[in-house]
C-alpha cells in the first residue's frame, strides 16, 4: 500500500513539475496573456485528471497518440464548446512540443492529434440493452452493489449531469407526483420526472446501505454516500462507469455524461417535445438540445446504411 501511494505522489510531483515549467515557457518565452496561461493550465491538468484516473495513472510523458485522442473523446462528450475543446488541442500540442525542445522526450504524441470540427458533433449514445447490461454487472453482493445500480438509473432516468446527482438530496425527490427537484448551472432549479425503476433502485440502496451509515450534518441530506457516509465525489462516479463499462464489455467511450446523452436521445427518438426535453436536461438555449435531433437523424441514417439492400456488400 505504501508502495503504491508512493508510486502515485511521484506521478503527481512529476505532471506538476513539468505543468510549471509549461506555464512559465508560455510566459517568459510565448509572452502570453494571464487568461491564456490559466486555460492552457486547466486543460492540461485536465489531461493529467484524465490519465491518472482512467489511463492507469500514466505521467503526461507516457501518453501515447491513443491516450491523448480517447481524452479529446472524453471531454467531447462534456458539452464543452467546439472552441474550448480546440484550445485544449492547441495547448497539448504546445505542451508536448515544449518537451520535445527540452529533450524530455523524443518525439511528441500530438504530432498526428487531430481536434474537434466546429459545428455540430455527435455523441455517444447507449442503447437501452446496453444499460441494462451496465446494471447487470452491478456485483449486488457488495455493500455498495445497490447504490451503484441506483446511480445508473437515476443518471439514465432523469438525464442529470454528474455535479446534479452528486449534489442530489434526500428531500428532492417527491415520491407522489414522481418528480426530482434538481439544481443545476447557475443553481437554477427544475423539476425532471424519475422512473418508478429509478425510485425502486433507490429504495433498495437506503435499505442495503444507506439506512445502516451515520453520516454526519454536513452529509446527512444527500442521497448517495460512500462507505463513510460522506457525500460522492465526481471522480468516484467516473470510477464507478468506467468500472461498469469494462465488466459489462462495452466497447464504446462511457462517461457518465453518455447516460444524460442516453436520456436525450431516447426522447426525441420516442416523439418528446424538443422543448420539454431542454426543460428537462436544463439547456439554456433549444440549439443546444437541437443536437439530439440530428443525432436521431444519424441513427436513421446508419439504419438505411447497414439494412437496405442496396448497401449490402457482395
Amino acid at each position: 500500500m505504501g508502495h503504491a501511494s508512493g508510486r502515485i505522489l511521484t506521478m503527481q510531483d512529476c505532471n506538476q513539475t513539468y505543468i510549471e515549467i509549461f506555464l512559465e515557457h508560455l510566459a517568459l518565452e510565448r509572452s502570453m496573456s494571464s487568461n491564456t496561461i490559466e486555460a492552457y493550465k486547466n486543460d492540461i491538468e485536465k489531461l493529467a485528471f484524465y490519465a491518472e484516473n482512467f489511463l492507469n495513472g500514466k505521467t503526461l510523458i507516457e501518453l501515447t497518440l491513443d491516450d491523448l485522442t480517447v481524452f479529446l473523446e472524453w471531454i467531447n462528450q462534456l458539452e464543452l464548446s467546439a472552441r474550448t475543446q480546440a484550445r485544449t488541442l492547441s495547448a497539448i500540442k504546445h505542451f508536448y512540443t515544449l518537451l520535445v525542445t527540452d529533450g524530455k522526450i523524443e518525439q511528441s504524441p500530438a504530432y498526428l492529434l487531430s481536434g474537434p470540427r466546429f459545428g455540430m458533433y455527435i455523441p455517444t449514445v447507449l442503447s437501452v440493452e446496453e444499460i441494462d447490461d451496465i446494471e447487470k454487472a452491478v456485483d449486488l453482493s457488495r455493500p455498495d452493489g445497490e447504490r451503484n445500480r441506483a446511480i445508473i438509473e437515476t443518471l439514465f432516468s432523469c438525464g442529470l449531469r454528474v455535479s446534479e446527482l452528486i449534489n442530489l438530496k434526500v428531500q428532492d425527490i417527491n415520491r407522489e407526483i414522481g418528480f426530482v427537484k434538481i439544481y443545476g448551472k447557475g443553481n437554477k432549479m427544475r423539476l425532471v420526472p424519475i422512473s418508478p425503476l429509478a425510485l425502486k433502485y433507490i429504495d433498495f440502496y437506503d435499505e442495503q446501505m444507506r439506512c445502516h451509515l451515520n453520516p454526519d450534518s454536513e452529509n446527512h441530506d444527500f442521497l448517495f454516500l460512500n462507505r463513510w457516509g460522506r457525500k460522492l465525489t465526481r471522480v468516484m462516479i467516473f470510477k464507478i462507469v468506467k468500472q461498469l463499462c469494462e465488466k459489462a464489455d462495452i466497447k464504446k467511450i462511457v462517461s457518465p455524461h453518455t447516460f444524460r446523452h442516453s436520456f436525450a436521445t431516447h426522447l426525441v427518438k420516442g416523439g418528446a417535445n424538443l422543448r420539454a426535453v431542454q426543460e428537462m436536461l436544463g439547456h439554456e438555449s433549444i440549439q443546444t438540445t437541437e443536437i439530439y435531433t440530428h443525432l436521431d437523424s444519424e441513427y436513421l441514417r446508419d439504419a438505411i446504411m447497414s439494412f437496405h439492400p442496396r448497401n449490402k456488400q457482395g
